[in-house]
């Protein structure tokens, strides 16, 4: 599976930003997509993920993420969507793409695949 992500972008703090992967290649009738981030000198981490597929639909975020990010998802276009609201400075990183055969579990154990990554910073 290849993914290709875009909407990165400079945003004030406060301010609201969406971006956006795609997914090609074959993907089975259930499988996982999610988004990563890593800012500059730290570690990569986990930001949200959400079941693709035939399945429910399943989200987890992390807890410095909730109740401002939202992942949603348009199966027919194997596209996953990452709305984030009420920017910080902290959430400026580079956002990677992920996706993986098996559940949300999986992919957080290690994806089988990246995109390319999209800058997102915000400004104080």
């Amino acid at each position: 599976v290849q993914l290709q992500a875009s909407g990165g972008g400079l945003v004030q703090a406060g301010g609201s930003l969406r971006i956006s992967c795609v997914a090609s290649g074959r993907t089975s009738g259930s499988y996982t997509m999610g988004w990563f981030r890593q800012a500059s000198g730290k570690e990569r981490e986990f930001v949200a993920a959400i079941n693709m597929g035939w399945n429910d639909g399943r989200t987890d975020y992390a807890d410095s993420v909730k109740g401002r990010f939202t992942i949603s998802r348009d199966n027919a276009k194997k596209t996953v969507y990452l709305q984030m609201n009420s920017l910080k400075p902290e959430d400026t990183a580079v956002y990677y793409c992920a996706a993986d055969r098996g559940t949300i579990r999986s992919m957080l154990r290690g994806a089988d695949s990246w995109g390319q990554g999209t800058q997102v910073t915000v400004s104080s």
